[in-house]
């Protein structure tokens, strides 16, 4: 295979205290934290729209993690007040619309005074020793560097540690496959009988054993009459180029098919009224960190004294050979170690959200948005400390990390 040398000069266009790559639950919650410590904040995005898969790809309904708590629970007081709990220890699982989600982060960003920028494709990083000087972004104007104290990788792919030189691990242990990728689409409530439509090439599901996970999924919470369908299923990584390739053409064949299938089997008046325009991926790479959260701290309601956030969202493993199969096991509650976030290799490097030091089965419980929130939360105002005290970012310490959180509404659970 044919490589090449590509070298060229590239100009600063900004230099912040903290460079955010990836404007998802995680890179929203890190730059608004990071910012309320009193830092300049840079939040890059390579999309037109922040929220990430709740947004781009329309993961539009929160999972429940028993403790709505932090810049989480701000978000929902703010946007989804009627399903905020009483307490912070209750588990809520709304619905909401990913139009409003786009427009309320957009709102948000400006009152917090974080600078974001669209269309911002991480191409790679600058290095000076154990540090991270720069990372390169494509822009609409050419390549740009953009200069941070700290970054804080939210890419949820680990794009940039993995550019970088870390360590990292992809999908289940045994043969590397991730779990599969799903297009979500909404139907919405004509109030009269639609005409099915099944385009060339796409299959006429007869019944339930038919469908990609021989199951229905789909929530209809919000009394307009929206329904939001997760049934597609591709078996693919979402960060190799041919799989991705292949799951978009495939799970938009399959949006197509399901959508056909339902309006055949009670859903009637239902039209077909938006496909995300990216499919979601639930799984692609992990960082090789301090630490690496494991299937035994999930059983077993591991506790750790540099807890970030806290769970008990379900081990939920879609089947990585995409068969009808979903591994579902409930479980208690847990912590998520602060280490989990650290790679080794640099001194000035966060990786949160879902690409986190963690194994195939841990990180299907731990991958959701509402932990990514949290996760991002606590890398912002880690980010800010390491600053404040000119530490390297495994050296933060915890009791003034957990004191910072405490100051921004997070409660953890004893």
């Amino acid at each position: 295979m044919t490589t090449y040398t590509f070298t060229r000069e590239i100009e600063t266009y900004k230099q912040a205290d903290v460079v955010i790559i990836g404007g998802g639950p995680t890179g929203t919650a890190a730059a608004i934290s990071a910012s309320r410590c009193g830092k300049k904040v840079v939040l890059l995005e390579k999309t037109a729209q922040l929220g990430g898969m709740g947004t781009i790809a329309n993961v539009s309904v929160f999972m429940p993690i028993g403790n709505v708590t932090g810049i989480y629970r701000e978000l929902i007081a703010e946007m989804l007040a009627e399903s905020l709990p009483a307490g912070h220890d209750e588990s809520i699982a709304p619905q909401y619309s990913p139009f409003l989600m786009r427009h309320y982060m957009n709102e948000k960003m400006k009152k917090e005074k974080v600078d974001v920028y669209f269309h911002c494709e991480f191409i790679g990083t600058i290095q000076e020793g154990s540090r991270i000087k720069a990372v390169i972004v494509s822009t609409r104007e050419g390549l740009r560097a953009f200069e941070g104290a700290t970054i804080i990788d939210c890419t949820g792919d680990a794009r940039v540690a993995i550019e970088a030189g870390v360590p990292y691990t992809s999908g289940r242990e045994s043969d590397g496959l991730t779990q599969p990728m799903t297009l979500m689409f909404m139907m919405q409530d004509t109030g009269k009988p639609v005409t099915p439509l099944l385009p060339e090439g796409c299959y006429d599901y007869q019944d339930v054993a038919d469908l990609p996970q021989g199951r229905r999924l789909y929530w209809e919470q919000n009394n307009d009459g929206s329904l939001l369908v997760n049934m597609s299923r591709v078996k693919a990584n979402g960060a190799k180029i041919e799989d991705s390739n292949y799951a978009e053409t495939e799970a938009l064949r399959q949006v197509f098919s399901i959508a056909y299938y339902l309006q055949k089997t009670g859903f009637e008046n239902y039209a077909l009224t938006h496909i995300a325009p990216q499919t979601g991926a639930r799984e692609t790479n992990q960082i090789v960190g301090r630490y690496t959260l494991n299937e035994q701290d999930l059983t077993s309601g591991a506790r750790f004294r540099d807890v970030v956030a806290q769970t008990n969202y379900e081990i939920d493993i879609h089947s990585p050979d995409a068969k009808k199969t979903t591994d579902e096991r409930r479980i208690d509650g847990y912590d998520i170690p602060y280490r989990c976030m650290v790679p080794e290799a640099f001194d000035n490097l966060l990786v949160a959200g879902r690409s986190i030091s963690a194994t195939h089965v841990a990180m299907s419980s731990m991958r959701v948005q509402a932990t990514c929130y949290a996760l991002g939360q606590a890398a912002g105002a880690a980010a800010s400390l390491a600053i404040d005290n000119g530490c390297k970012m495994e050296d933060v310490p915890m009791d003034n990390l957990h004191g910072i959180l405490q100051d921004q509404g997070v409660k953890f659970m004893k």
